[in-house]
């Protein structure tokens, strides 16, 4: 199989946004489940699209996955700073695991970083639950940064994103 990598068009918006969502909710990431406010989000890839960089991981016709880069800070971005870029919502098709698109996607952002003028570093937030990305990240040369944790939801004590970093 071979993978492409590539910007994603505005007639893959609803499915990658689906594959996005049913990615979260199928592997218990979403606290409120259907009813978590962020499933709109993972949904709505237009506006990430007009904001960040989408990328979707393909096999032929077929979307697989995608992820949001998001190039030094921006509008997108939940933690990145000056001469820092940011990955966002990974998520494959569950169909489709296993067979390279997640990491496909990491070195896409990782090689994107690295051509962005200025930065030094892209970094991620990921749930306690997200073994396999972890592993990704890992192997990759990601290094955890448990001093950059961090709660998006203050009110709820018991979510805390883990952080991880890749400095070049």
């Amino acid at each position: 199989m071979d993978i492409v990598i590539r910007q994603v068009a505005p007639a893959e918006y609803d499915t990658l946004g689906e594959i996005t969502a049913q990615a979260y909710l199928q592997d218990g990431l979403l606290d409120f489940g259907e009813s978590d406010w962020y499933l709109g989000e993972l949904r709505d890839v237009a506006k990430r699209a007009a904001a960040a960089q989408v990328l979707v991981a393909l096999d032929g016709e077929q979307v697989l996955g995608g992820v949001t880069f998001v190039p030094s800070g921006g509008p997108m971005a939940d933690l990145a700073t000056a001469g820092e870029a940011e990955i966002r919502m990974l998520a494959v098709a569950r169909a489709a695991r296993g067979r390279g698109a997640g990491e496909a996607l990491v070195r896409a952002c990782v090689e994107r970083a690295r051509a962005t003028d200025g930065c030094v570093r892209v970094i991620l937030s990921t749930q306690r639950t997200m073994q396999a990305a972890h592993r990704i990240y890992e192997r990759l040369g990601f290094t955890r940064t448990p001093e950059r944790d961090w709660n998006p939801i203050p009110e709820l004590d018991d979510i805390t994103l883990l952080t991880y970093e890749l400095t070049f």
